[in-house]
């Protein structure tokens, strides 16, 4: 499971070291492979170990290509998917394409996000964590739609 916000730099290759931590779980699952792609509903970009993006591929495969949003989702996720692989010393190279596409510049966020990772341009996250912590403090949300996650 990849879980937490992690303060990491692109080098000047567009490369991201992965943390320590998350090494041995990416390496002993997948041999080191990873899909990255943009998320289609946010500006970041989305990181996968091989296998859980096999079983997404597939989810998207499925739908339908008469569906215009269905299309739409499978052109964002697919035509941007991008197998790169950990090199001996933990970096990934994050493709210019989708490096412009997130607006990534040195400072970056690395997500884990349970079973994939979001990559966040720092500045961006922030703001993002702002928005979000005041909605969710605001009175706006019928808290009937979320779950009791700690009480």
């Amino acid at each position: 499971m990849f879980r937490g916000a992690n303060s990491i730099n692109l080098d000047s290759k567009g490369r991201i070291a992965v943390p320590a931590k998350y090494r041995q779980c990416i390496t002993e699952s997948t041999a080191s492979h990873m899909i990255i792609t943009c998320d289609p509903y946010d500006s970041c970009l989305l990181i996968f170990t091989l296998e859980h993006w096999e079983s997404t591929e597939a989810d998207l495969q499925s739908l339908s290509n008469s569906k215009p949003l269905h299309r739409r989702l499978k052109r964002i996720m697919l035509s941007h998917a991008t197998e790169v692989d950990m090199d001996a010393n933990g970096r990934l190279l994050i493709p210019g394409v989708l490096r412009e596409r997130a607006k990534l510049q040195k400072d970056v966020m690395l997500i884990g996000q349970g079973k994939t990772f979001q990559l966040w341009d720092e500045n961006h996250w922030h703001k993002l964590v702002e928005e979000d912590m005041a909605v969710m403090s605001s009175d706006e949300l019928d808290s009937d739609d979320l779950p009791d996650l700690y009480y």
